[in-house]
């Protein structure tokens, strides 16, 4: 599975870098044709995809190599910090297309060559909708947090190409002037919001977020069925790339010995494992009746209870 999966992220990534190369070479083909400050704008976002995806690149090799005795966690959150480099990068050039368009409106001026600038637009388009079909399929089968960020950018570059034609249909054929920085201003936005959008979820990894509340408590519930367990407290979970990570304390009578404790969370371990592939499981004996941190409630909770509670 760790092999289909590095074997995946890493088409995905070579199918990016690949798709930023020749769109590079276009867009720059087509930038010096037309001067148009919405295909500058596409051209600039395609370079970053491209040092981007190098980026990315990287981190899926690295987030596939197998915990060592330096990261006995995994080395999962290369992904995270590619997608934080990615963000990044998109505001860097963000903030260059709207230096660029609000100096255009300042200045005036006017685009050239039309047809090619189109041409190439709905070229980039037909590609990136291809990288975007493969890059859903791995995120589908591998859950890379740093595919998605990337595929979540080339989505971004489907508008960007439709509004860079629209620019240029707007100020060559219909004579609307300030359509080509208007349109550049536009774009920055978009990327802005994406970056902002893009962020979230990384940071989520990096600062070890509990799982969406959902997904909790489908865990909870999973345990819950073993009617050995009593008193599940202190659960902690967190992501880190596509493994998941759970811990929590749970009682059982003080009476029972080590062996028969054991074997019963072997038990437990098995099936929770079994019905959330990919996680590391962690789970702490209590005899009956102890307390770890009295009034602490993110300790003490008894996640069994609240269960009840909530149904």
């Amino acid at each position: 599975m760790t092999d289909t999966r590095a074997s995946l992220t890493r088409s995905a990534a070579i199918a990016s870098i690949t798709v930023a190369l020749v769109l590079a070479v276009l867009k720059g083909w087509a930038t010096w044709q037309t001067g148009s400050t919405a295909m500058l704008g596409s051209l600039a976002d395609t370079v970053l995809d491209l040092v981007a995806s190098l980026a990315v690149l990287l981190a899926v090799w690295v987030a596939a190599h197998p915990a060592d005795e330096n990261h006995r966690f995994g080395h999962g959150k290369a992904e995270a910090l590619a997608a934080i480099f990615q963000v990044i990068l998109i505001t860097l050039s963000a903030g260059a297309i709207a230096f660029r368009a609000i100096q255009r409106l300042v200045e005036g001026g006017e685009t050239q060559a039309a047809d090619t600038g189109i041409a190439v637009s709905a070229i980039a388009i037909v590609l990136t909708l291809a990288l975007v079909a493969w890059q859903r399929h791995v995120v589908r089968r591998t859950g890379s947090l740093a595919i998605q960020t990337d595929s979540v950018h080339y989505q971004s570059d489907l508008l960007l190409n439709l509004a860079v034609i629209g620019a240029l249909v707007l100020d060559q054929y219909l004579g609307v002037r300030q359509a080509d920085p208007l349109f550049g201003l536009a774009i920055a936005a978009w990327l802005l919001w994406n970056a902002y959008e893009a962020s979230s979820e990384a940071i989520d990894h990096l600062m070890d977020r509990e799982w969406p509340e959902e997904k909790r408590r489908a865990f909870v519930e999973a345990a819950a069925r073993h009617p050995e367990l009593s008193n599940l407290h202190d659960l902690r979970t967190r992501t880190s790339g596509t493994a998941d990570f759970a811990q929590f304390h749970v009682d059982l009578p003080a009476r029972m010995s080590v062996g028969e404790a054991h074997d019963i969370i072997e038990r437990v371990e098995a099936d929770l494992t079994s019905r959330f592939p990919g996680l590391e499981l962690l789970i702490h004996i209590d005899p009956e009746g102890h307390v770890d941190e009295p009034g602490n409630p993110l300790v003490e909770t008894d996640e069994f209870a609240k269960l009840e509670n909530d149904t």
